[in-house]
């Protein structure tokens, strides 16, 4: 099958960038040496470019995951043209595309069943999806958003201004123009390219699989400190409208701490998440799925199934159980009968189940180990 053409535009723009991040900030480090102005301009710039993509591109207009005031949005835009991945309204109509038809060859503009390179870069190297470059008909709620189409409509000019006259200008204000655009320029666009193009390519082949096997989304935590928190894929692919992709204290997602962050002073608000009910039983249906097949080929495997099944079921009535409990218990919190008598009954049965809960649990993972042992 004759391949697409090339797009000449975007081959040049990867090759000559990454030769001038690789060969030629080297020889320029060599000759004229690079001060920790340069570096710190660098790493800031990468952070602020490569959180504009994952916290505004990805997860504000993409997803809608949270809104923003139009400060954070405006902000969010010239550091996403910045990070030079084409416009919001592009980007979000190839992702919502992505989401909607995740490892189909035919459909997904990055699936990750056509191979690794394909997915982190090929698909943009030729004209794979030259009939859908104007239509944006999955993206009518971001055609009302007047900042995404200032920035669609300029971006060329946004990009450029962005990209040479910001660091231009703080290279001149450091006394040095062109070792501030070639470190904080060229090199960290290279660098943020390759990083956000893990989240298409790596995390679709390396990490594990918690909530979901339905696709090739992967969580890794590795992969996460690298591309803003994005690395808890396998997360993201099942609860996309999620504000967090890491949704523990300790899980690595800068992304997440911004939003959260920015919310305490009232830049963004409505941070949606997934109600932790959904996450409990998607992640206890990939163990039961898990468990059963390593009972299956076990010489007592109907009965080892039977009883996992068994205690499965348990375990999903015992959370419906406590987070019905809880959720009463919340509500009534928020009402004048929170000091009665029925509100102290709510709060003894809420712990009570609990209790059950947290039993059950352990069970659970008690009989999945056993079941792994004797496989």
């Amino acid at each position: 099958m004759k391949k697409p053409p090339l797009i000449m535009t975007n081959v040049l723009v990867f090759i000559v960038t990454a030769a001038i991040a690789f060969i030629g900030v080297p020889i320029w480090a060599a000759n004229f040496g690079i001060d920790w102005t340069e570096v710190g301009v660098a790493i800031f710039l990468f952070y602020f470019t490569g959180m504009s993509i994952t916290a505004g591109y990805h997860r504000l207009w993409s997803h809608k995951t949270y809104d923003a005031n139009v400060v954070v949005r405006v902000v969010l835009a010239i550091g996403g043209a910045m990070a030079l991945q084409n416009s919001i309204l592009h980007w979000s109509s190839d992702h919502r595309i992505h989401h909607r038809h995740v490892d189909d060859n035919d459909k997904d503009p990055y699936s990750a069943k056509k191979g690794l390179w394909f997915a982190h870069i090929g698909w943009m190297l030729r004209e794979y999806q030259a009939k859908r470059y104007s239509d944006y008909s999955n993206c009518k709620d971001l055609q009302k958003d007047k900042v995404v189409m200032w920035q669609h409509n300029h971006y060329l000019r946004i990009m450029l201004v962005a990209n040479f006259g910001i660091t231009g200008f703080l290279g001149w204000l450091n006394g040095d123009i062109l070792g501030m655009i070639l470190v904080a320029g060229v090199l960290r666009l290279v660098l943020v390219h390759h990083v956000t193009f893990f989240i298409n390519s790596l995390a679709h082949f390396w990490g594990n699989q918690p909530y979901t096997d339905n696709n090739t989304a992967r969580d890794n935590g590795i992969l996460a400190f690298f591309t803003f928190g994005e690395g808890y894929h396998n997360y993201h692919h099942i609860f996309e409208y999620d504000y967090r992709n890491g949704i523990r204290w300790y899980q690595f997602d800068p992304t997440k701490w911004l939003i959260a962050g920015l919310s305490f002073v009232g830049l963004t608000k409505n941070l949606r998440r997934c109600p932790e009910e959904r996450i409990e039983k998607a992640r206890a249906a990939m163990q039961l799925q898990r468990a059963s097949e390593k009972a299956s080929v076990l010489p007592n495997a109907d009965e080892l199934m039977q009883t996992i099944q068994s205690e499965y079921d348990l375990l999903i009535q015992r959370m419906s159980e406590y987070y019905a409990a809880r959720k009463r218990l919340m509500r009534m919190k928020h009402s004048s009968l929170k000091r009665n008598l029925e509100s102290l009954e709510v709060m003894y049965k809420y712990k009570e189940l609990k209790q059950s809960l947290a039993l059950q649990k352990e069970k659970w993972l008690q009989l999945q180990s056993l079941s792994f042992q004797m496989a």
